[in-house]
């Protein structure tokens, strides 16, 4: 049998006051930046320190009141939906920057719903595991910033609109009304009078706004044909989706006024409709995620379909994917990067004692590319 591999002896306190010919006392001074010692010994202390390599103890710094030096993030959506979602690894990769930068650690967790994610915030909290934590996907009804606020961790919402009940929370927000209106006109102005919008996961308080900001377009437009269908932003409910809505099928759901129709996926697949009046189809796509835009034009080619020439297609947000299909897509673009750099730095502000912010991102720029044209019905 292998011998049990011994791990390697951390650098210590000691170690480092024996290289510098100073005490252990003095060390402690120097490194916590302390009174007590002289800026020269404290200048020699932090080199020694950082020539053995040394850092300062995670366990040791709690109980010593400084934090864990880490942060949270916790995500409560389908876990098999995420490796190929964009947005999420480019949003964590500008977190990670600035946390790198402060030497903070990200704690990450992937949970079934908001209950497990508000047990884990509760769990954080009592073994002071984490500093403070960023928070995605806010729901119409959230009972997470009430539980932030009694526990008093400091936090940031990441996409959820100003909340003047939570004045302790900071927020970073995209105006995807904005967005939305943005697409609308751009579909209208080529002719487009049915439109389906293939949400994501219905009660995320973002869904809600461009569904909102859909029918407010359509009305003011006198759009009678436009709806939407909420999904798991899964390429598979894509596809469905999009083969429904071209065969002229409603979804379940119940029509609204204006003749809107507002539609959902159930349990396992795309529920149960009847055929849109008169078989109608639409003439326009908006997809809320590159994944189900890439999948759409997929299902709308396999039934005969053109893109553009039967039907316009339009992704929610921009990434290389869509410039690796015929027909490149048109599609939504914004600097996620910077979004997660911006939401970090927020958090960070707030651990560092500044005031919590509302901090509003740049409105989702939309790029056209071959996957949208003229009417052609």
């Amino acid at each position: 049998m292998p011998a049990k591999r011994s791990p390697a002896r951390r650098p210590t306190m000691k170690d480092i006051a024996q290289r510098a010919g100073v005490s252990e006392s003095a060390v402690s001074f120097a490194l916590n930046d302390r009174p007590g010692v002289s800026e020269i010994t404290r200048d020699r202390v932090r080199r020694v320190a950082e020539q053995l390599g040394w850092r300062p103890s995670t366990a040791a710094r709690q109980l010593s009141g400084e934090g864990a030096a880490t942060v949270g993030l916790v995500l409560a959506r389908p876990a098999d939906t995420l490796g190929v979602d964009s947005f999420f690894l480019q949003l964590i990769s500008g977190i990670q920057e600035v946390l790198a930068e402060r030497h903070l650690g990200l704690l990450f967790q992937v949970v079934e719903d908001v209950d497990d994610e508000c047990a884990v915030y509760r769990r954080w909290w009592a073994e002071h595991r984490v500093d403070g934590v960023l928070v995605v996907d806010p729901r119409t009804d959230d009972a997470r910033p009430d539980l932030l606020d009694e526990l008093g961790l400091p936090a940031v919402v990441i996409g959820g609109a100003p909340d003047a009940r939570h004045p302790g929370l900071s927020t970073v927000w995209a105006d995807d009304a904005g967005a939305m209106a943005a697409v609308v006109d751009e579909l209208s102005a080529l002719g487009h009078r049915r439109i389906v919008h293939i949400a994501g996961l219905p009660g995320l308080a973002h869904t809600e706004r461009r569904i909102r900001t859909l029918r407010a377009e359509a009305d003011r437009r006198g759009l009678a044909e436009v709806r939407s269908v909420t999904t798991d932003y899964s390429d598979a409910e894509g596809a469905a989706v999009t083969r429904r809505v071209l065969q002229g099928e409603v979804l379940q759901g119940e029509v609204l006024a204006g003749g809107i129709v507002e539609g959902g996926v159930g349990e396992g697949g795309v529920g149960e409709g009847g055929v849109a009046e008169g078989g109608s189809r639409p003439t326009a796509l908006i997809y809320d995620n590159d994944v189900m835009a890439v999948a759409g034009v997929a299902a709308a080619t396999e039934l005969g379909f053109s893109v553009p020439g039967d039907v316009s297609v339009v992704a929610w947000e921009d990434s290389a994917l869509c410039r690796m299909v015929k027909p490149w897509l048109s599609a939504l673009s914004r600097d996620t990067v910077e979004f997660g750099r911006t939401a970090a730095k927020e958090l960070t502000s707030l651990l560092d004692g500044g005031p919590a912010r509302a901090v509003r991102v740049p409105v989702p720029r939309l790029i056209s590319r071959e996957s949208t044209g003229p009417c052609g019905a």
